[in-house]
């Protein structure tokens, strides 16, 4: 296949790249300044404009694009600018796909649509979007696709949890901490945290891409749900360092204000049920196993 990827150079995207040339599959990159290199191809979503020679013989088109949630404190200008980095390239990228036939658009989300106010409830696939900022932002990111899909495009939304690598994200985050003994958990600690497992978010990407009967919405998340507390004690034990500490909710929030709330203090509890029944493996079903592919401690996984 010739895949075309926007959003490559982060860390999902640069996993994705390397995977897929390895599977022998010819990569396509849309960089946003000038191309440098035979695979690269510029484009300026905000000017919507976008190299046609990209998507010349392309047969999928992956967009990995946004800016970093946790990247801030969420202020005005900074909440419009996790919507303009998300619904702005989809929007270009909806269009160029219908324009020159790709027959399939593969569009990141996260599993943040339904909301962090589900409890014990469980959430897929057909559930309902919630109605906090993320559950909107993530609602209106899918909605960007909808040229592509009415024009029968088969389109994939990705709505992926945390993705577990030590390489960055929340891993990358949290592993200095632990290491030092000063792990725990986050308020109550009894709130979902979805995750997912650099190689399964990696593999999840290439079977969606690889599988014709995968369309719609997928939840890119492990499928045993654990709460943050369960959380916190797997990566101490991944990690052998003890995890004492608890973190109040008044505190988080003092700290990086209305994110605790959407993103940290509240989860939802999904499962993966549209890729299980597509028939996806997971290389690694519970968060003991995919910690300890994370942080190295293969004896660990349990």
């Amino acid at each position: 296949m010739k895949v075309v990827i926007a959003g490559s150079s982060g860390l999902i995207g640069t996993a994705l790249v390397a995977a897929l040339r390895r599977d022998g599959h010819e990569v396509a990159r849309l960089v946003r300044r000038k191309a440098a290199a035979p695979d690269e191809f510029a484009w300026n979503p905000a000017r919507a404009h976008l190299d046609e020679r990209a998507l010349r013989g392309a047969d999928a088109v992956v967009n990995l694009c946004g800016a970093s949630v946790g990247r801030r404190r969420w202020t005005g200008s900074f909440k419009q600018e996790l919507r303009d980095s998300r619904i702005t390239p989809t929007d270009v990228l909806a269009g160029a796909v219908v324009a020159a036939g790709v027959p399939v658009l593969l569009n990141a989300s996260g599993v943040h649509y339904y909301g962090g106010d589900t409890g014990d409830r469980v959430v897929d696939e057909s559930s309902p979007a919630g109605s906090s900022f993320l559950a909107t932002l993530c609602r209106d990111w899918e909605m960007a696709t909808e040229p592509a899909a009415t024009a029968g495009t088969r389109t994939v939304l990705l709505r992926s949890a945390a993705v577990l690598s030590r390489a960055g994200g929340l891993l990358g985050m949290l592993h200095p901490l632990y290491a030092l003994g000063l792990g725990g958990r986050l308020g109550n600690g009894r709130q979902y945290m979805p995750w997912i497992s650099m190689a399964d978010e990696i593999g999840a990407l290439v079977f969606a891409l690889t599988h014709d009967t995968v369309s719609g919405p997928i939840n890119v998340v492990g499928p045993a749900p654990v709460t943050n507390a369960e959380f916190s004690r797997a990566l101490g034990r991944a990690l052998h360092r003890p995890t004492p500490l608890v973190v109040p909710a008044f505190a988080l929030s003092a700290l990086v204000g209305e994110m605790a709330q959407e993103a940290i203090l509240r989860g939802p509890r999904a499962i993966p049920t549209a890729l299980e029944e597509a028939g996806y493996q997971f290389h690694h079903p519970t968060i003991g196993a995919a910690l300890a592919a994370a942080v190295g401690r293969p004896g660990d996984a349990r």
